[in-house]
């Protein structure tokens, strides 16, 4: 039922995306970290076929639409983050036919594919940068600066790599490049018009594939304060997102996103482009869905959010207000591939599920990382001679530890690695993990698999869920610790404290996180538990 209803929903959209206000709108988009989703050729390693072989599960489970981290040719510094040719697939993951056998399968099963693209700096192996190294007259379409002090043998300024140490890295000729990531990941200079041609050319090349639009890596640093100012202050990963810096979140990133709305919207079907962006306010970040901007942006502080029911308010409020202003959907997201998984955040599966159920009942669009739909925990106990994170042997940057939550899915079996390829899997997978697996959690109604395809069924059938058209939430009276608010036709109550409350009842139980006992008049919530009610 949940696969027809996706599949209708694909079908019956105008192709230009505007049923409904666009399908981006409510969308339920699935993150598939594609080196760990599913292996078909017994390499270890995930790879475009194996996504497609797996795409069922994906259209049972009732998204709408896929996003693909990168599978694109790269030395794999940074886990393909750092990219050698835009327009190619890796040999690792498959080969140009393989990305266009997964886009048709896709679509005949009603899910759209969204495709990475990492525009802040390219692989020290593109073959621009290697031309930048070989000849200094080529290196206009990076930052490469003279040193500071005594022979120029100090960086050009202050600023700190997010994986920790300089942000720079001195060649041999003694000139210094920018790299706000890996040294292997040089920042390119968004000032150079080659560069906004190159990527407006490889954002058609996909597009004239068939992909349905893009997730925008680092979508807020490609533009640089003029003059490269000194920040004056170390620790400087932790400041993103948190208060203003000279190399992230500037003015002039949008004007660049302008440029690729226009794109966009020069093809049929509704492309979409995403915003993976840090800002340090709601309504900094709204600035990237302007109507002539990008279509989403990641809910980073919504992400960040510790289990407390009064900060949770807060940010929903803070966050729906400021989409609001400019129009757009607010989209929200609780885990993904940079960050420890929200079972373990929150310090438990019961409040996973429920900070699962509260995210699917708000307005605008959610993103669901693989494996949270198992309720997979972050494995903290890797050893460090497989951990690949390229920040887990740097300093003062990032805490180096994403390894965590990029460990190969579980399919089925009793052992590793559970059906993920007929070998091993690149990292390797916890023992007491068979009970998590796909196949495991098919057909129970207590798993959190069944909760998932259970939540986007309904999401779907309930008038008033996931739709910003549908309205917005109304906030009801209830105890400290709780959350109770209304939508057309339905409400939802989340109870973050330890114990069970009494409440009167809302309306009809349709879905909780937790077993629900109610008389029809009032109802004991379960702790750590969040309930969808019809009126």
């Amino acid at each position: 039922m949940t696969h027809e209803l996706t599949a209708s929903r694909l079908a019956s959209a105008s192709s230009d995306g505007t049923a409904k206000g666009g399908w981006w709108r409510d969308a339920v988009i699935y993150q598939v970290y594609v080196r760990s989703f599913a292996d078909s050729d017994g390499d270890g390693v995930g790879d475009l076929r194996g996504v497609r072989e797996r795409l069922p599960h994906l259209a049972r489970l009732g998204v709408d639409a896929l996003w693909l981290t990168p599978f694109y040719v790269s030395p794999q510094a940074d886990g393909g983050y750092d990219v050698a040719d835009y327009r190619a697939v890796d040999p690792l993951f498959g080969d140009l036919s393989d990305a266009d056998d997964l886009v048709r399968a896709a679509h005949a099963l009603g899910l759209r594919v969204i495709v990475d693209v990492v525009p802040n700096h390219t692989s020290a192996r593109h073959p621009w940068f290697r031309a930048a190294l070989a000849d200094p007259a080529a290196r206009a379409r990076y930052h490469f600066r003279p040193g500071r002090g005594p022979g120029g043998a100090l960086p050009p300024n202050d600023w700190e790599s997010v994986f920790g140490g300089p942000a720079w890295t001195r060649v041999a000729d003694g000139q210094w490049y920018l790299h706000l990531f890996a040294p292997e990941q040089p920042d390119l200079n968004w000032d150079h018009p080659e560069v906004a041609e190159e990527f407006a050319s490889v954002m058609r090349f996909w597009l004239d594939l068939g992909v349905d639009g893009f997730r925008v890596d680092v979508a807020h640093g490609m533009v640089k304060a003029p003059g490269m100012p000194d920040i004056g202050q170390g620790a400087q990963a932790t400041l993103i997102g948190a208060q203003p810096l000279p190399f992230f979140d500037q003015d002039g990133v949008h004007e660049i996103h302008r440029s690729w709305r226009r794109l966009l919207d020069s093809y049929e079907g509704a492309r979409i482009g995403v915003a993976e962006a840090w800002a340090p306010t709601s309504e900094r970040l709204a600035l990237y869905v302007r109507p002539d901007e990008l279509h989403q942006a990641f809910n980073f502080r919504f992400l960040n959010c510790p289990w407390d029911a009064a900060v949770l308010r807060t940010v929903i409020d803070e966050s729906l207000a400021a989409t609001a202003c400019v129009g757009a959907p607010t989209t929200w997201v609780l885990s993904n591939h940079d960050v420890v998984r929200h079972r373990t955040r929150f310090g438990s599966l019961a409040r996973a599920r429920a900070a699962a159920l509260l995210m699917l009942a708000l307005p605008g669009s959610a993103y669901v990382y693989q494996g949270e739909e198992l309720g997979l925990p972050e494995v903290v106990d890797l050893p460090d001679s497989v951990r690949q994170d390229p920040a887990f042997h740097r300093s003062a940057g990032q805490e180096g530890l994403r390894d965590g939550c990029r460990i190969p899915l579980p399919w089925s079996g009793q052992e590793p690695p559970y059906g993920f390829g007929p070998g091993g899997s690149w990292l390797p997978q916890p023992a007491d993990w068979a009970g998590l697996s796909v196949a495991a959690q098919t057909g129970d109604p207590h798993s959190t698999l069944e909760l998932y395809r259970a939540a986007l069924e309904l999401r779907r059938a309930l008038p008033g869920l996931g739709s910003p058209e549908a309205g917005g939430l109304t906030w009801l009276p209830a105890p400290e610790g709780v959350l109770l608010f209304s939508r057309p036709g339905f409400a939802c109550t989340l109870n973050s404290r330890p114990e069970p409350l009494e409440l009167p009842a809302p309306g009809r139980p349709v879905l909780s996180s937790a077993p629900v006992e109610t008389d029809g008049r009032t109802v004991l919530l379960p702790p750590e538990s969040c309930t969808w009610w019809a009126l």
